[in-house]
């Protein structure tokens, strides 16, 4: 599998810097949101579990994970000659998106920490906000072997913010991190399994990464749990919605950049579906309902949004007065397209008794 998509190579911290700044249809991208409905935010329906949570962050169980020795080091020197230009290219792209990703978190719990003085709320943007930082700072050290190094200080200024109603932070953010949690601990079982297929030391830290993104998610989970509301009604649209559209974006991304995970022993497709069957499970726990994502119908329309979206990065590529129509065309092709699934039926499912779930994967 081979996408024709031209991903622009980073050789510079200023192209590493272009890209971390850019905003695209797949790219991670800066929240912010309204303060005073996040300072209203009760949880008390699950102060228990709650409770339990914020002592698991207070005990800090990675606190001396995220750092480098020696046997990291001699690992960078050993295999970065040895990537191939595809994947030199495909690896820096996903260490620039992740570190963008991972900072735009730091940066809206910061945010809302800031803001409010609900004290609940406060001490887990506190939590989440010092995981974050931590995860995008270890990122960029993997983009200094490179000579690539994003200045964090500048990407705070310089990126786009969008303003997401909070319910939309509360679905999109839970789902983040579980589909997170899914990418990063199916990599890592494929390596540990597969340990000739590991081709930066990065990925033998992902198991304790993503137990950080799990846990985040069950904070979130709480949240939403606590307020029943946002679970019931028309708000069942936006969940399908958000479900739909992480997916998808996942989707398109990782078929437009097969390289990185076929290095890995990973067949994109496969990969991808085994990462939706994980999230949608976990989500169980939040979500009365679940895309019907091993419907054939649901995945040969996955399919076409993708090979829409080559046509359309294509036509971006091609850029003047033709390709600016194309481009419309495919975003409309698209559009439609995302219609289409969403209209597939969906599973539905009643809510367990108990919200917290282990990370068992």
């Amino acid at each position: 599998m081979s996408a024709s998509v031209t991903i622009k190579e980073i050789q510079s911290a200023e192209d590493a810097a272009r890209k971390a700044v850019s905003s695209s249809m797949i790219s991670p991208r800066f929240y912010t949101t309204d303060h005073d409905y996040m300072n209203k935010i009760n949880i008390e329906p699950v102060r228990a579990e709650w409770d339990m949570m914020m002592k698991e962050y207070e005990g800090d169980n990675n606190q001396d994970h995220f750092q480098r020795d020696e046997k990291f080091a001699q690992e960078v020197q050993d295999l970065l000659p040895k990537l191939t230009p595809e994947l030199r290219k495909e690896f820096l792209d996903f260490l620039v998106t992740s570190l963008t990703s991972e900072f735009s978190g730091c940066i809206l719990y910061n945010e809302i920490r800031n803001k409010i003085t609900n004290p609940d709320i406060k001490q887990l943007m506190t939590f989440m906000a010092r995981d974050e930082s931590r995860h995008a700072g270890f990122i960029n050290s993997s983009l200094k072997d490179f000579g690539l190094g994003v200045n964090l200080g500048d990407l705070k200024r310089d990126k786009p913010y969008t303003y997401f109603k909070p319910k939309y932070i509360l679905y999109a953010t839970y789902l983040s991190e579980k589909i997170g949690y899914a990418r990063y601990i199916t990599i890592y079982r494929q390596l540990e399994r597969n340990p000739d297929k590991r081709f930066h030391p990065i990925f033998r830290w992902f198991e304790r990464w993503c137990n950080d993104e799990f846990r985040h998610g069950e904070s979130f989970a709480l949240i939403l749990r606590a307020n029943p509301s946002l679970l019931k009604g028309l708000n069942l649209l936006w969940i399908r919605f958000f479900l739909l559209a992480v997916y998808s974006t996942m989707y398109v991304r990782d078929h437009t950049r097969p390289a990185l995970k076929m290095a890995m022993g990973l067949d994109p497709t496969q990969y991808d579906y085994e990462v939706f069957r994980v999230t949608s499970e976990i989500s169980k726990q939040v979500f009365p309902i679940s895309l019907d994502s091993d419907s054939p119908k649901f995945r040969k329309e996955m399919n076409h949004l993708y090979q829409v979206a080559e046509l359309y990065y294509k036509a971006k590529e091609q850029g003047g007065l033709i390709g600016g129509i194309q481009k419309a065309w495919y975003a409309t092709l698209g559009a439609l397209t995302f219609v289409r699934m969403y209209l597939i039926p969906v599973n539905h499912h009643n809510l367990p008794a108990e919200i917290r779930i282990v990370p068992v994967w």
